[in-house]
């Protein structure tokens, strides 16, 4: 008889599991999710609401797709996991029995127990459903005559750029002292900080949500700080303080669980059929300097490519490699290669130099041994530059002196680079100089 794979989730990891066990092999596969028919691109999901692009545009295969590649698709909810028997049980009442089971369930975004955070017209940025939400709460500035974004990340700032280009009023609260600055150095958070103000968002900096007040239909009304006890007015709240692994069907499962899915290298959990794989999966030890959870996008690709090899016996070891991210802040590109710590969590024997160029709108930040001068990592705003370039220096071991002086062979534009390699490489000079 042939195996049965079944898979919880069809985001990128699920997804990515599917189409490579299918090129692998001919087992049977069944892919169950209750958010959408079919997997989209969840980080393309503001330029939707931007109009950039139709809903459709997101999703990178065509429907006809999973049928021709035999992978069946389930539109359901899992309530619960039946390890022993090997089955699954379903919202509807339906059973889905499995050989290997993978758990690629992702993320849901964190909620603190703020009064009224359940409000209508309280959203995360995470799901097609926080789109929706978005679409009728805030269609324009006449019916959300002003929105509050609680908490500083990446999704947050995507949420304040998505209401700012259809001109809706944005308060957004960050209960750090100063932008993302437990990722970012001091420099580049400082930057962001300005760029962010620049583009007439309401940055309250060092800031905490007490409550969310509701009018006498249950919508949001106001919200109300918790230092000052300040009433801000408005219509809709995004909730982006992170995200954390969506999980809570599992816990009577008997699968081991911590604040994730709990797996080793080869992403098996303490059942032996059972696996899991992105935003849900938490490393018993972390690798490297990498986070146990990884809700990334690319790692999430990498495991479920990485587990369809052992699926289909051929047992592989999951390895990501050096960090690398990227995303963006409003205007401002921002990538990241190898490790630069932020000023809070920086290790001692870790060096910065710092460049920002006049504009306020390029900066790099280059991380390095202060004793050995091993180059250990660099961030960029407003400047692209090539991962590979930046991935063979790091296996090279490069010191930060090779690095420095060959900058121009990372960039991606060599013609704008070449405007400021001088200005660059004479504050670099000047700054080991003057150390």
């Amino acid at each position: 008889m042939e195996e049965h794979i079944v898979i919880i989730g069809n985001g990128i990891s699920g997804v990515t599991a599917a189409r490579h066990i299918r090129k692998l092999s001919n087992k049977r596969i069944t892919i169950v999710s209750a958010e959408t028919d079919y997997f989209f691109s969840r980080t393309a999901l503001m330029y939707v609401y931007m109009g950039h692009m139709k809903f459709e545009h997101t999703q990178p295969y065509e429907n006809w797709f999973w049928k021709k590649n035999r992978i069946e698709l389930k539109k359901a909810y899992v309530r619960s996991i039946d390890s022993t028997n090997n089955a699954l049980y379903l919202d509807g009442g339906e059973t889905i029995p499995y050989n290997k089971l993978i758990i690629a369930t992702g993320s849901k975004p964190n909620k603190f127990g703020w009064p009224g955070q359940d409000l209508d017209g309280v959203m995360g940025m995470y799901h097609k459903q926080d789109l929706e939400n978005l679409e009728h709460y805030a269609p324009n500035n006449k019916v959300c005559k002003r929105a509050v974004i609680v908490g500083g990340g990446l999704i947050g700032i995507e949420l304040a750029e998505m209401l700012n280009s259809r001109n809706i009023p944005v308060t957004f609260l960050v209960r750090e002292d100063s932008f993302w600055n437990g990722v970012l150095p001091n420099g580049e958070s400082q930057m962001i900080n300005r760029h962010i103000k620049n583009h007439h968002i309401d940055l309250r900096l060092g800031t905490n949500l007490k409550g969310i007040t509701s009018d006498q239909n249950g919508k949001v009304k106001s919200i109300i700080i918790q230092e000052t006890g300040e009433e801000i007015m408005c219509d809709v709240v995004g909730l982006t303080a992170g995200v954390s692994p969506n999980i809570d069907f599992i816990k009577t499962s008997g699968i081991e669980t911590g604040r994730g899915v709990k797996v080793n290298r080869f992403l098996e959990t303490n059942i032996s059929n059972i696996y899991a794989i992105g935003d849900c999966a938490e490393q018993h030890e972390p690798i490297g300097q990498r986070r146990p959870i990884e809700a990334v996008w690319y790692t999430g690709r990498m495991m479920g490519e990485t587990l369809a090899h052992t699926i289909c016996n051929n047992k592989t070891a999951y390895n990501p490699g050096h960090w690398f991210n990227s995303a963006k802040f409003l205007d401002i590109e921002y990538q990241t290669y190898g490790w630069v710590h932020g000023a809070k969590g920086k290790p001692d024997y870790e060096s910065q130099f710092h460049w920002k160029h006049d504009d306020d709108t390029k900066c790099i930040t280059v991380a390095y041994h202060k004793d050995t001068k091993k180059f250990l990592g660099i961030n960029t705003f407003g400047i692209r530059m090539r991962h590979e370039t930046f991935d063979h220096w790091l296996s090279e071991k490069r010191d930060v002196s090779y690095v420095m002086n060959h900058l121009a062979e990372a960039n991606f534009d060599p013609e704008f680079y070449s405007h400021y390699e001088t200005e660059i490489l004479n504050a670099y000079n000047n700054q080991f100089q003057t150390a």
